[in-house]
């Protein structure tokens, strides 16, 4: 185990450890878990020279204080963030997302806030020394699984890092987090339990970003959405992306820690294109959606692979 490590002064919320998930384990009730927003994951990750299957910490709205003790590293932050850098000597840095930054021996990092925004993501080169489950260093803390005991940061912890000493390298990249109009979904399995009303109002009218929303899932609310034939059907498979419509009317967006069954219908599912964006929502956004077919939603996949990849290209 490395010598150095960050000692945790403020754990923030939400904080953990997370990459693009495990595969291949719903049969045994585990879902993908991983990232919120793929894309910035894969940015920072390239800016500090990791390969892909190496974790990040992510957070919500409010990041971790950070203490580095006994090393020094090559760091980034994704997203839309608000951080500084408290060096050992007492000088005060403003933080700049999506560049490369040196920490050395005694230096802190306030992760102070993201901005209109819910996720963002703390890279260092190398990594840190934790074990992986499943093939992966993502962090379910509902179901307690992955490395931490499967929970959030806590108050004195220390993160141990997994790095030796490198030559610091400045990269970045400008990148600006956009924005669609509509959250694009394809028909669920149970899209004909609804009412034409409610087909209609769904991707017609506007939905809002309830407070009650986590890495499990979204709720929505707006015009309730009326089901036709049965309110509880028997428990089937869910992916992440799911649309279930409880009897409340109000849908449910799963998202990377959802269930991997649930006994709501299904009125849709978010294409894949659209998770990153979806998940950056913070309550009290608006929320459109467009009906897609399934051809569409796979060339519209290869399009955000294809710009993902142009934009880890730019990074120098």
């Amino acid at each position: 185990m490395s010598n150095g490590y960050f000692k945790i002064h403020r754990p923030g919320i939400n904080s953990t450890f997370q990459d693009l998930g495990r595969f291949n384990l719903h049969h045994i009730g585990i879902p993908l878990s991983g990232v919120m927003d793929k894309r910035n994951y894969l940015i920072g990750n390239k800016l500090v020279e990791n390969s892909n299957n190496i974790s990040a910490v992510e957070f919500a709205y409010q990041g971790p204080l950070l203490k580095l003790q006994s090393t020094k590293v090559t760091a980034a932050i994704t997203g839309d963030v608000n951080f500084k850098i408290l060096r050992a000597n007492s000088n005060i840095e403003n933080g700049q997302c999506y560049e490369t930054f040196e920490l050395n021996d005694g230096d802190q990092i306030d992760i102070i806030s993201t901005n209109k925004s819910v996720y963002g993501y703390f890279f260092i080169n190398g990594g840190f020394e934790i074990e992986s489950f499943w093939k992966s260093f993502s962090i379910n803390t509902k179901a307690k699984v992955g490395p931490n005991d499967g929970a959030k940061f806590n108050f004195n912890q220390k993160l141990f890092i997994k790095n030796k000493e490198s030559k610091f390298q400045k990269k970045k990249i400008e990148h600006l987090n956009s924005k669609i109009e509509f959250i694009r979904v394809l028909k669920g399995t149970n899209f004909d339990y609804f009412s034409e009303e409610a087909k209609n109002n769904f991707f017609n009218k506007e939905f809002i970003v309830s407070k009650l929303t986590d890495r499990m899932g979204m709720r929505i609310e707006g015009p309730k959405i009326e089901n036709i034939v049965e309110t509880n059907i028997r428990s089937e498979g869910l992916i992440k992306g799911v649309i279930q419509v409880p009897g409340d009317g109000n849908p449910i967006i799963m998202l990377s820690d959802y269930g991997t069954i649930g006994g709501y219908p299904k009125i849709g599912v978010v294409i894949s294109a659209d998770h990153d964006r979806l998940a950056q929502l913070i309550p009290g956004s608006k929320i459109k959606f467009k009906l897609v077919e399934l051809n569409e939603a796979e060339n519209l996949y290869k399009l955000y692979e294809i710009e993902t990849k142009n934009i880890l290209n730019q990074i120098r």
